[in-house]
């Protein structure tokens, strides 16, 4: 991994957002990508689909609808001890995702004035599993229960097809549908699925839906962006981040472990270690060598480390450090030092934040109870992780009474004037002019 140091600078935020190791491959450039995709699948519906899963999936003749009893029926391959892990997760995520409903609660401004703040979910959500370099029942789960503990009544779910699977999304895919009682399934991929869940396929059955959620690589993220407007989104989900707060008193093995953790999802994925110690930075260094070399995916490794969105970068303090993670918004931060809690406090931007040396990503990734789908690319400086809030509207419900009205007349009528809209007025004086009074 390649070294930033930043020591003896005073650096505004604007030029840490400089300076701050990012993917080569840029959101504007994907957007463009796909663009013509997402337009094309609009206008032309399956025959669109079909071409792209003959381009990019390698994949043609197959159902793009997913028959329900495949989806049941997949269950039987399903390894004994994978099926109880997934049904592990599923509960400790129903526990986790309810503590994000919020409660119903109501305001009073005296006799006869009411408001009261309801969370209502919308009517239909499109969960999008990613299926290239590796199969995903666990975003399938984090997707789906999180919209289901919101009281989202309808779920449709699409991954990619695979050529070695008959054409079907990838068998551990549809172990974690069936499992979340999920049976509206496609083997649709990338930004092909984002579009077909925005505009529908009237051909295979697919409606419109109201929220498009699910991580992906930059492409699906950019696809997300372009349909924006058309339908609501979680966040910009792309390739993987992880960004590792340390000092000298952290364990370098845990930290170069949690660095290939995550590398060994893409080529493309962003290890980044923030540290005040150049020599915990050469221990590091070194088990990286050592441990990547007997990884499975020692080549996807090398390349996600060797890249230019991965690197270390040596700060003067842990203060420092904070800012540094600040201006980059990682989707995965770590802190590891000997005041975890001191830096959290300077935290102010992340998609979630893993504290201590026994928390490691991988933990949220599956059973800690936490969503997985988080924002990348720098979005977690506005944006937040998939939840069950992702799929709930607050909404006002006003319930006021006629004195509690009258109450406000006056005043009203004196705003009213002041911006020119007398007719607002109005509205209120009609309901007291005589013969108009129903009171």
């Amino acid at each position: 991994m390649r070294t930033i140091d930043l020591r003896g600078r005073a650096l505004s935020r604007n030029e840490l957002l400089q300076l701050v190791p990012r993917a080569a491959v840029s959101a504007e450039i994907a957007v463009e990508r796909v663009r013509p995709l997402i337009a094309d699948v609009a206008e032309r519906g399956e025959a669109a689909l079909r071409d792209q899963a003959r381009e990019f999936d390698g994949v043609e003749g197959h159902l793009l609808r997913v028959p329900s009893e495949s989806v049941s029926g997949a269950l039987q391959s399903c390894p004994p001890q994978v099926e109880a892990a997934l049904r592990e997760l599923i509960e400790r995520l129903r526990r986790g995702s309810a503590a994000q409903v919020p409660e119903s609660r109501v305001t009073r401004f005296g006799d006869g004035a009411i408001i009261r703040q309801r969370w209502q979910p919308v009517s239909r959500v499109g969960l999008y599993a990613p299926g290239g370099k590796a199969a995903y029942p666990s975003s399938v789960v984090m997707n789906a229960v999180a919209a289901q503990t919101a009281g989202v009544p309808g779920l449709a779910l699409a991954s990619p097809a695979q050529p070695d699977n008959s054409g079907l999304p990838h068998p551990a895919v549809l172990w974690a549908a069936a499992l979340c009682g999920i049976t509206e399934v496609y083997a649709i991929g990338g930004a092909g699925a984002v579009a077909a869940f925005a505009h529908g396929v009237p051909e295979i059955g697919l409606d419109p839906v109201d929220v498009v959620t699910g991580p992906g690589n930059v492409y699906v993220a950019a696809a997300k962006r372009v349909v924006t407007g058309v339908v609501g989104i979680d966040a910009e989900a792309g390739t993987t981040e992880i960004l590792i707060i340390a000092d000298a008193s952290a364990h370098p093995g845990f930290v170069a472990a949690d660095l290939i953790s995550q590398a060994e999802h893409d080529e493309a994925a962003a290890s980044i270690l923030v540290t005040d110690s150049e020599e915990f930075a050469q221990l590091v260094q070194q088990e990286l060598a050592s441990r990547s070399a007997e990884t499975r995916h020692d080549e996807r490794v090398a390349q996600a480390l060797s890249g230019p969105q991965s690197a270390i970068v040596l700060v003067d303090d842990l203060r420092a450090a904070a800012l540094v993670s600040n201006a980059y918004g990682p989707e995965h931060l770590e802190i590891q030092t000997r005041e975890d809690e001191t830096v959290l406090a300077d935290i102010t931007d992340a998609g979630a934040i893993f504290l201590g040396g026994y928390t490691p990503v991988s933990l949220g990734d599956y059973l800690a109870g936490s969503n997985h789908v988080l924002p990348t690319g720098g979005t977690a400086r506005f944006a937040s992780g998939l939840g069950a809030h992702t799929f709930l509207r607050p909404q006002q419900v006003i319930t006021y009474d006629r004195d509690a009205l009258q109450g406000l007349a006056a005043p009203l009528r004196a705003l009213a004037e002041a911006e020119g809209l007398p007719a607002h007025a109005d509205a209120v004086s009609a309901r007291f002019a005589s013969g108009e009074d129903r009171g």
